[in-house]
């Protein structure tokens, strides 16, 4: 796997090999994921549906993040909770847990494998305020009128996993955040809260917010220990989010917490940036209004290895929709079929399909050993059986019969002879058996090996 820690790819070895022990950076509950942001969870899925497969047991831990995050990494703006809460007129927990059940139903949609823990920054407040006066008593953090902050000039190496110029970027870094800071790239451990602050908790430093970095360091030491396998992230975490938790770390315990950092690159909409002012932050409602269903979102990923970035079209993801409705389609052909399977070339499949997938999760590559294996000539149940396998790690629901329309018989009859006129080359039979289809509400797409059939 592609390890950010060392810029190469690394032999994956666990700490212990009965057992992987994995953190994620979950969202910040103030409003709807959007496909931007889910695309890292399904990358969060291939990664654990690939260790599985391989015959790990998995302990992954994802927190909610449902306080102390302002608008900027750079410990400046509004708090996002309280912002959201001021927006829509209801109290911040109030926000927390309703954008916390939709994203765990948007995990739900994807079929995507949920962490083994689930956590809330707000029920881990205490082991917050222990870990940062760790920092403290090992000298790597201060205090000021505004907080506690991290000083980082006391660290051997600042930043890890980046590649910045630290000290380029320190000369004309903002200063005006809080003039007591020590050096312009400290950062909030806890922020003392205004009186109007609704979100705030009694720590050794009066009344007081968490910062949004001490929140993963603390619960991933309660839940995993102080150093991990693998951490996993967007590629937004890396310069400040995944560099500060390293920092703290170092000055609490000394160590790097993480042996694996991997990271899921950003998706463009139409070649261009995704942003709230353009209005193209699509949620999965939003691609569900225009008959795109979740796993037709996830199939549309596939088409990108999770480092390079992927731009999305509804072009490009009604492609990925026919392309799952046909890999549906010769699964049925398989489980259906009478003829027997060449044993060797189940091995053979099995061992390109393994390869793929342990070559830092290549699912664009595995998807071509799936398609050799829906193409093959026989069609065998052993074949079937072969792509439910390889479905472990897809998570495609590929036996699942499309959930979004159930065809009366009269439209099944149709079909059928339609299938028929096409097979016998009666283009004039096809045409007007369509045309019928269509009169009764239903679209029809032609593929290359078959047809698709839904309804308006």
């Amino acid at each position: 796997m592609y390890n950010t820690l060392t810029h190469q790819k690394d032999e994956f070895k666990p700490i212990n090999e009965s057992e992987v022990r994995i953190y994620t950076c979950g969202p910040t509950v103030y409003n709807y994921a959007h496909i931007g942001n889910l695309r890292a969870y399904i990358f969060m899925d291939t990664l654990r549906r690939t260790l599985k497969y391989n015959g790990y047991e998995l302990k992954h831990v994802m927190n909610i993040t449902d306080v102390g995050h302002l608008e900027s990494d750079a410990d400046e703006g509004e708090d996002k909770m309280l912002k959201a809460s001021k927006r829509e007129k209801k109290d911040p927990y109030e926000i927390a847990e309703y954008y916390t059940k939709c994203f765990i139903r948007d995990l739900d949609r994807l079929n995507i494998d949920k962490p083994e823990v689930i956590c809330k920054a707000t029920d881990n407040i205490k082991e917050m305020i222990s870990y940062v006066e760790e920092i403290l008593k090992n000298g790597y953090a201060y205090e000021t009128s505004k907080g506690i902050y991290f000083d980082i000039s006391k660290l051997d190496k600042y930043p890890e996993l980046s590649n910045r110029n630290i000290e380029d970027q320190i000369a004309g870094a903002r200063v005006d955040v809080d003039p007591e800071k020590r050096n312009p790239y400290d950062f909030a451990l806890f922020i003392k809260a205004p009186k109007e602050h609704i979100m705030k908790w009694e720590t050794p430093w009066g009344l007081c917010y968490p910062g949004w970095h001490i929140e993963c360091s603390a619960m991933s030491r309660k839940y995993l220990g102080e150093i991990f396998d693998i951490h996993t992230g967007g590629v937004d975490h890396i310069p400040t989010h995944h560099e500060n938790e390293i920092a703290q770390c170092k000055g609490a315990t000394g160590k790097i917490p993480a042996h694996y950092w991997m990271h899921c690159e950003f998706i463009t909409v139409d070649n261009g940036k995704m942003s709230k002012s353009l209005g193209n932050t699509y949620t999965l409602d939003d691609l569900e209004k225009r008959n795109i269903s979740p796993l037709d979102y996830k199939m549309f990923c596939y088409s990108s290895h999770y480092r390079n970035k992927l731009n999305f079209t509804f072009e490009n993801v009604e492609g990925a929709k026919i392309a799952l409705n046909r890999l549906k389609e010769g699964f049925q052909r398989h489980l259906n079929g009478e003829e027997k399977a060449n044993p060797l070339e189940i091995l053979d499949y099995k061992n390109k399909f393994l390869d793929a997938i342990n070559d830092d999760l290549n699912i664009p590559m595995a998807m071509g050993i799936v398609w050799e294996v829906i193409k093959n000539p026989v069609k065998s149940k052993e074949y079937a059986e072969l792509l439910l396998e390889f479905d472990q790690v897809l998570g495609l629901e590929i036996d699942k019969i499309n959930k979004n329309i159930e065809l009366p018989q009269e439209i099944i009859d149709l079909i059928n002879l339609r299938k028929e006129a096409r097979n016998n080359k009666n283009w004039a039979e096809s045409d007007k058996l369509r045309d019928e289809i269509i009169s009764k509400g239903y679209t029809v797409k032609d593929t290359k090996d078959d047809m698709i059939v839904e309804k308006n």
